[in-house]
């Protein structure tokens, strides 16, 4: 990453993020809004979120559609439907490859509570933005349903200033913590 991403990212989240590896996914806007980071942070302690979301005007979006019910719906969606747990498994699956690519986490789980179950959409709309459509159907459903949170332009500015009034939302995992 260069510096005025690692400015950008730092001025979304309000702290110095840790365990960069570079940008993921840019918003329409030119921003970074997914980072991928490494397995494990320079103190060597595990951090499982490999596509992790940035952009405060998504994190607020998203955790919208957490309150509205998305996940609970998603949940029974995945109890009743075969199909769509194989969909949803072979996310995960996809998901452990690119992490394992990096470095092995044995005996940890992928993120956002696959392959069984719907924890954080944060997550999985990350995995989306990253991986591109068609790889993980529960991440890309929220995608869809999510407004152009890039519309009015860029949530910060390089110089760290926050140009967006959405805060991000307390379910998502922190890169700073």
């Amino acid at each position: 990453m260069d510096q005025q991403d690692v400015d950008a990212v730092t001025a979304q989240l309000g702290r110095t993020p840790r365990g960069l590896r570079g940008v993921a996914h840019r918003c329409p806007c030119g921003q970074p809004d997914v980072v991928e980071t490494a397995p494990r942070l320079e103190d060597g302690t595990p951090f499982p979120t490999m596509y992790y979301l940035t952009c405060p005007r998504a994190a607020s979006a998203i955790g919208t559609l957490e309150s509205d019910g998305m996940m609970r719906e998603m949940n029974e969606r995945l109890a009743a439907d075969p199909e769509l747990a194989a969909r949803y498994a072979a996310a995960h699956d996809d998901y452990i490859e690119r992490r394992d690519a990096i470095e092995v986490l044995a005996g940890f789980p992928s993120a956002g509570g696959m392959p069984d179950r719907v924890k954080c959409l944060h997550v999985l709309v990350a995995h989306s933005l990253a991986a591109g459509p068609g790889v993980n159907p529960l991440g890309d459903e929220a995608l869809a349903a999510l407004p152009e949170w890039w519309r009015k332009g860029p949530c910060v500015s390089t110089s760290g200033e926050q140009t967006g009034q959405a805060e991000q939302s307390a379910d998502d995992e922190s890169l700073g913590d």
